[in-house]
């Protein structure tokens, strides 16, 4: 190391030859350039050439704005902006997520920015800028550099300039949309903005991302069976273990691990671990108690694999024996499942199979003797929920779509029939309490329908076998 450095500093140009070969190695753009987030030079093992975000390639993002403004109308502008930062106390931040809109328009996961599209200019994005400090403490940010070379704006300026240029954007287009869920001050008090808002002119853009979302692309569904794929894999771990553990909260964090060493960025949802009692909260979140012998119990969970949620749920004994009264609530939904499964194909609607699946629980659960009456409002305190929603970049995604919306290729939809009893439901005291879901992922095709999440067993013999034969050896099992 010592002759090396007297070597360099007797020889300028030989010095200067080596700094100036360290300098490509480590901050050329193009052996190593660093966007702020993945690229395929930083992360080959994530990205390949050519793509912005993992699966999705820069020519389906040019395409998807191409495809925006084909819907906006002529003549208009539509402002996105990234989300919001979010403090859990005043300096540590909540995991940044970003914001679908933003995401499916520009590829950036990062914070600070804002995007605009315009019939005459394309996409413009406005970048952060990062301080020496910023970056000491928090790494490289994408800048106005990365916004036209990785993320392929046409334009882009520094955010301290959206004052001079945006305005002028605003007062020339007929109408303006904007992303009302991450609005910020930054652009909302530009006097151009308040302008067009006071005399009516400004509009929902989410009524045209949503639209676009919708019918995913093969890339997307690719990611989207891969996410799903993680999810069964993980609850398919998390059920044999809860043999051994039958705890809420290890049972929750046993499939976020799963989840994760899988490859997921995130969990898409708090999971819901309902033992017992506790599986008749829908959404239940607490996690903290454990699954008495006997009892069932309800875990709805997903993940997000690179933009792409999945999102499913099984319910179970963790004894490995279901009872008398589980198994003839759970024949009910579980068939209920199928059927409705059944029904998914062009041309039918989540609305549909919402009614369909009304009449099927509603005369189940009198035959069982449950409901003893032919009210709706009886039948509703045992179910308020819809049969599913639509599945994408968000949990319930697309959500300015409506449900009597006739289904196409491409659209993916949950199929979660449930039976949610309160304890003081006005029935025989051994259904009281008891909550159970089964829900399944389901993509729409041309022939018909693919399940994403059939991989993961829910027939009550296929899981008794699944819990009863498998070998639970191992430190941690001896030592519960």
């Amino acid at each position: 190391m010592q002759y090396l450095h007297r070597k360099l500093t007797s020889n300028r140009s030989s010095f200067k030859t080596v700094h100036q070969v360290l300098l490509r190695q480590f901050y050329s753009t193009d052996k190593c350039y660093d966007a702020g987030q993945p690229t395929p030079s930083t992360h080959p093992q994530l990205l390949k050439e050519g793509e912005i975000t993992p699966g999705i390639t820069c020519d389906e993002y040019i395409s998807r704005r191409k495809r925006l403004l084909e819907l906006l109308p002529e003549q208009s502008v539509a402002i996105v902006a990234a989300a919001p930062v979010k403090m859990m106390t005043d300096v540590v931040p909540y995991n940044f997520r970003q914001d679908a809109d933003y995401l499916y328009i520009t590829g950036c996961q990062q914070p600070g920015g804002i995007a605009v599209l315009g019939h005459d200019f394309g996409l413009c994005m406005f970048m952060p800028e990062a301080t020496p400090q910023d970056i000491t403490w928090q790494g490289q940010i994408a800048g106005i550099d990365a916004a036209t070379e990785f993320f392929k704006a046409d334009q882009s300026y520094p955010i301290s300039k959206l004052h001079k240029f945006l305005p002028n954007m605003i007062k020339s287009c007929s109408k303006l949309y904007h992303n009302v869920k991450t609005a910020i001050p930054t652009y909302t008090d530009l006097e151009a903005f308040q302008k067009a808002s006071y005399n009516g002119g400004v509009h929902d853009f989410s009524l045209y991302t949503h639209e676009a979302r919708w019918v995913k692309s093969s890339a997307e569904i690719n990611l989207m069976k891969e996410s799903a794929a993680i999810g069964c894999q993980a609850l398919l771990q998390t059920m044999l273990h809860s043999k051994i553990s039958p705890y809420e909260n290890i049972l929750s964090a046993k499939v976020e691990y799963e989840c994760r060493m899988r490859g997921a960025q995130r969990m898409a949802f708090n999971p819901v671990v309902g033992g017992g009692l506790n599986g008749s909260v829908i959404h239940y979140s607490r996690n903290d108690q454990k699954v008495k012998d006997g009892d069932l119990v309800l875990m709805d969970v997903g993940c997000e694999l690179h933009g792409y949620v999945s999102d499913l749920t099984r319910t179970w004994p963790p004894c490995g024996s279901f009872s008398d009264v589980h198994k003839e609530l759970y024949d009910l939904v579980v068939e209920t499942n199928k059927e409705c499964i059944e029904l998914c194909k062009p041309g039918a609607s989540i609305q549909h199979v919402h009614n369909y699946s009304v009449n099927k629980l509603f005369r189940g659960l009198k035959e069982i003797g449950i409901l003893k009456d032919n009210r709706l409002h009886s039948y509703h305190q045992l179910n308020p929920t819809s049969i599913g929603h639509y599945l994408g970049m968000d949990v319930h995604d697309c959500s300015k779509i409506g449900y009597d919306r006739t289904l196409k290729p491409g659209v993916v939809i949950t199929i979660e029939p449930g039976v949610y009893i309160p304890t003081n439901f006005n029935c025989a005291e051994r259904y009281q309490g008891i909550g159970i879901r089964i829900e399944d992922e389901v993509l729409i095709t041309e022939s018909g329908y693919e399940v994403l999440t059939g991989s993961l067993p829910k027939e009550i013999n296929h899981i008794e076998t699944l819990l009863n034969n498998h070998s639970y050896g191992g430190t941690f099992a001896s030592s519960l």
